[in-house]
This record gives C-alpha cells, structure tokens and sequence, in this order.
C-alpha cells in the first residue's frame, strides 16, 4: 500500500459509519450551553443525562449523515482516526440565523382549539412546545388574549462549538447493522444480529415488538441497510412465546394426594377391629344345678 493510499485510510470520507465521541456547546450571551456529548465526565458537569436507550461512550455515527446540522456533519469529512479535532462555527454553518419572520402571534382562543391543548394534562407557559399547521414551535411571550410563538429551530442564531474525535470505523458487518440500527432507532445492543451470504437476519427484543418508535423506524432501517450493505435478503425477526400455565404449589399437592389415594387404598391391607370395640361379647355359660 503507498503512503497516499494509507494517508487516505486513516481519515473519515463521507457515509463511514464510525464510533465517534464528542461534545457540542453552543453560545449565547457569552454563556455557553451544553447540547449533546458522549462523554461522561462532561455531562455530569452540565447535569445532564443520557438519551433513552443510550450510554455513556462513543456512539455510532455516519459521517456526512442527518445526526447534525449539515455545516457540522460536512466539518468531519476528512478528519484524522483517532485524534480529537476543535471546531466553531458560525450560526449559519449550524443551526441558522434566528428569523423574525418565524415568530407569529396566536389568539388564545387559536390556541385553545390545539388537539394538544385539549388533553386533560395540557398546560401552558413560557417554553411550551406548540404544533400549529404540522410546524413545531416554542411559546415566547404569553398573555390572557395572545400567544407569541417561534417557529426557529431550538439553538438558532447561536455560535455552535466542539470537539471530535472518531475512535474507530464500523468495519465488520454485523457491527455496522447495529449501528443504523442504533442511528435510527436505539437500543442497537439488544438486537440480536447476523449476517451469512448477504442475508442480514434481525431480531427484535422484547421490549421493541410493540414499540411504536420502532415500527416508525423499521421502514428507515431497512432503506439504510440496503443502502450501506446492499444484501441480498433481509429478515426481521419478531418471536412470539405463548406462555404455559403452571400449577400452584397448593394445587399441586392436591392433585398428588388425588392421584396417590387409589393406589394406596388398593395396596393397603385391611385393617382388623379391636374385639374390645366391635366383637360381640358372649353370654356367660349358665351354672349347671346339682
């Protein structure tokens, strides 16, 4: 192999899939926001807490995918493996300048109306989450006949740092499918994963078969499976256990005194009656006269 061969093969290209650790903060005011990190350290310091069905450590990522903001994901196209790289970027290269034009203003009785506001545990306060015509936005301002919403995205107009580092490449195959499936789902762990002469067999846990996150995600699952691996065949496997009744303890000794009576009255001798309860008592013999 030549040294520009081996130079090539020692940084990221986009749609490796990798083990990446990281941290991202954004800005605002000067004071900065932890937003994601894979480091534990880090979050106990910010008190933040894992995702669902997430660790601690480095976590499955695709380079140049949807995990980030797009001027974040095209940043670690070309990054060295194994060493941890600093980035900033502007507003624009993130999550976007703030939009004047996206903060609208609701009558309270437009709010009201919300299939989500009818709920008995609906409340609303500054910070509320909204959807208003299939957009999601955060209330700002509140009064008794007006809600003030922004319909930007959560860290808009904010500079966005952070470091990187790509542990390793997702090379063997089985690895590389519990990877999307933990890019598109999690919990990639618990499923139970092979793959012989291009078929990718995949078990569903448990806990996964009446998930509705999952059933939502199978569809992406299975588009990027055939995309990254391009098998032939690709079986989702879903085992249903019909369980057994078993008997309780009580019932059980009932029914072995049950069973066992017969045979016990067949092989038990008769039993013999004491003469002083049940037999008969004779009369005295008379006296003869002289």
């Amino acid at each position: 192999m030549t040294s520009k061969a081996a130079a090539g093969e020692s940084v990221t290209h986009a749609g490796d899939l990798v083990r990446l650790d990281f941290e991202l903060w954004s800005e605002l005011g000067g004071k900065p926001e932890l937003l994601d990190t894979t480091r534990e350290e880090v979050a106990r310091s910010a008190d933040a807490t894992p995702p669902e069905g997430r660790s601690w450590g480095p976590r499955p990522h695709q380079i140049g995918g949807e995990y980030f903001p797009t001027g974040i994901e095209n940043a670690l196209v070309g990054v060295p493996v194994g060493e941890e790289v600093a980035r900033e970027f502007a507003p624009a290269d993130a999550f976007g300048e703030r939009d004047p034009d996206l903060i609208e203003l609701f009558s309270m009785h437009e709010i009201q109306r919300l299939p989500e506001m009818r709920r008995e545990d609906a409340h609303l306060d500054l910070g509320t989450t909204l959807t208003i015509d299939g957009r999601r936005g955060r209330v700002v301002t509140l009064t008794a006949a007006r809600v003030r919403v922004d319909f930007n995205p959560p860290f808009a107009g904010r500079k966005i740092r952070g470091k990187f580092k790509v542990v390793e490449r997702i090379e063997e195959a089985a690895e590389q499918v519990r990877a999307i499936v933990d890019l598109q789902y999690g919990r990639g762990k618990e499923f139970h994963v092979e793959v012989h002469d291009k078929t990718i067999s995949l078990k569903v846990p448990d806990r996964s078969k009446f998930d509705l996150a999952w059933m939502a995600s199978k569809p992406r699952v299975i588009d990027r499976l055939r995309t990254q691996l391009k098998p032939h065949t690709i079986r989702v496997v879903e085992e249903y256990v019909t369980p057994t009744a078993e008997a309780k303890p009580a019932d059980a000794g009932k029914a072995a005194t049950t069973a066992d009576a017969p045979a016990a009255e067949k092989d038990a001798e008769p039993a013999t009656a004491s003469p002083a309860k049940h037999a008969p008592r004779k009369a005295a013999p008379a006296a003869k006269s002289e």
